[in-house]
C-alpha cells in the first residue's frame, strides 16, 4: 500500500490471485494463490538473496545432491522472482571447475507480471549457460492443490465451487510460442485435470513438439489427453509420494467432499505414462511432504509399492505403481532426455559421460520394501571419484 494508507491491489485486482480485504476495507493479511508471490515481489530480493550468498549456497547444494545419488537436476525455484544471481553462481562455480552435476534452472513467472517482460527476461538468462548449467526453462503454476478445493477440476467439487485458475488458455498458448520460438522450454505445475487439458492444448497451438513442454506434478490426467501428450512429446514429472494414504483417508474424503465425486481413491498418474509412450520423470516435492524422503532409491520404492516406511496406511490406486526397471528409467535417461542432455548423459554408453552411483543394495533384486534401504557407496561424475561414504 502507498503511504497514504491506499491500498494497491485488493479482491479480484491480481490475476490468479486475491489479497483478502475484511469488512472494514483494510487487508486481513490473507494471501489466496498468487498474492502471496505479488506480495514477496516488492521485498528487496538483490539483499535477501545476493551473489554471495548464492555463491556459498550452491557448493552445499551440490554436496548434498551427490551424497543422495543424484548427477542431474532441474531446480523449479531458482530465480527468487525477479532474481539472477542463482543463474550467475552457478555459471561461475562451473566455470572455474566446481561444478560437479548438472544443474537445469527454470525463470518462475507469475501470473500478475508484466508477461513480455518476463518472458523477455527469462530468454536473456539463457545467457547463463555453461557446459553443466542449463537456464532452458520457464516456470508456471496452473491452479492450487485439489485437496485443498483449489484445483482446476471437472466435475466441480461437491459443493458447486471451482479452483481458481492462474492463466488462461489464450494466454498459455501466446507465452508457449514466444518461448520456444527463443529456444525455451515450458515447465507447467498442474493439479486439476481441467488445467492439464488446458496446458496441453496451448503446449500443441502454441508450442514445438521438438522443445519437449511439460507438464509437473500433475494429479489428475483425463484419458483422452494421455495420446495428445504422446502425439506431441509432452513431458511430464510425476511426484510419486503421494501414492499412500491414512486408513479412513479415502472415505473421510468421500464423506466431507473434499475433492471431485470419482477422485476419492485417485492420486498421482505414473504408470500411464509409460503405457501411453510419454517420457516420465519423477520429483520429490520435498520437503513439501514432510517427513517423505528426497533420495532416488526412498523415491523409488514408493513408485513401486506405494509406501514408504514408516507411513500408517495402505497403497491406493495401485494400478498406477510402476516397476523398479520403470522407476529408474524415470529417473536416469527419461531425466537426461528432459534436459536435453540423452546424447551425453542418462545411461551407460560408448562416448557417454561416466556419471554411475555405487550403491549398497541391489535394488532390482532385494525384497520391494527394502529398496529405501539402498545409499551411494560412491558417486561419480564424469568418470571422477565425488562423492563416498
Amino acid at each position: 500500500m502507498r503511504a497514504d494508507g491506499t491500498v494497491l491491489k485488493k479482491d479480484g485486482d491480481i490475476l490468479g490471485g486475491e489479497i483478502v480485504m475484511g469488512t472494514d476495507g483494510t487487508p486481513t493479511g490473507y494471501l489466496k494463490e498468487q498474492a502471496g508471490t505479488y506480495a514477496r515481489s516488492f521485498l528487496d530480493n538483490e539483499s535477501l538473496f545476493s551473489l554471495d550468498i548464492a555463491s556459498d549456497i550452491l557448493p552445499k547444494i551440490e554436496q548434498q545432491l551427490l551424497s543422495e545419488g543424484y548427477t542431474m537436476y532441474v531446480d523449479g525455484w531458482g530465480n527468487y522472482y525477479y532474481n539472477t544471481n542463482f543463474y550467475q553462481a552457478a555459471q561461475q562455480l562451473d566455470n572455474a571447475g566446481g561444478m560437479h552435476f548438472v544443474l537445469g534452472l527454470s525463470y518462475e513467472i507469475e501470473s500478475w507480471m508484466n508477461i513480455d517482460e518476463a518472458l523477455a527476461k527469462a530468454a536473456d538468462a539463457k545467457k547463463f549457460a555453461s557446459t553443466r548449467v542449463k537456464p532452458n526453462w520457464i516456470k508456471l503454476f496452473m491452479d492450487g492443490t485439489v485437496e485443498t478445493g483449489t484445483g482446476f477440476v471437472d466435475p466441480l467439487y461437491p459443493d458447486g465451487h471451482q479452483g481458481l485458475p492462474n492463466w488462461s488458455e489464450e494466454q498459455l498458448t501466446d507465452m508457449t510460442r514466444v518461448a520456444n520460438e527463443n529456444g525455451v522450454t515450458m515447465h507447467i505445475h498442474a493439479m486439476g485435470n481441467k488445467g492439464v487439458t488446458r496446458i496441453i492444448n496451448a503446449f500443441i497451438n502454441g508450442g514445438k513438439d521438438e522443445m519437449r513442454n511439460t507438464l509437473v506434478h500433475v494429479r489428475n490426467i483425463d484419458e483422452a489427453d494421455y495420446k495428445r501428450m504422446a502425439d506431441h512429446n509432452i513431458y511430464v514429472t510425476s511426484g510419486v509420494l503421494w501414492h499412500f494414504a491414512e486408513d479412513g483417508l479415502v472415505e473421510h474424503m468421500r464423506e466431507h467432499g473434499i475433492v471431485p465425486a470419482g477422485q476419492e481413491d485417485k492420486s498421482y498418474p505414473m504408470k500411464s505414462y509409460f503405457e501411453n509412450g510419454i517420457i516420465a520423470t519423477t520429483h520429490s516435492d520435498y520437503p513439501a511432504t514432510s517427513g517423505s524422503p528426497d533420495d532416488p532409491f526412498g523415491i523409488m520404492e514408493i513408485a513401486v509399492t506405494g509406501m514408504f516406511t514408516g507411513a500408517i496406511g495402505k497403497p491406493y490406486w495401485t494400478e498406477e505403481l510402476v516397476t523398479r526397471e520403470q522407476a529408474i528409467t524415470a529417473m536416469t535417461i527419461n531425466i537426461a532426455k528432459q534436459m536435453f542432455i540423452e546424447d551425453e548423459r542418462g545411461s551407460i554408453k560408448t562416448g557417454k559421460y561416466a556419471d554411475f552411483l555405487l550403491v549398497t543394495k541391489d535394488v532390482l533384486s532385494c525384497p520391494e520394501n527394502e529398496i529405501h534401504e539402498a545409499k551411494p557407496a560412491a558417486t561419480y561424475f564424469e568418470g571422477k571419484k565425488v562423492f563416498s561414504m
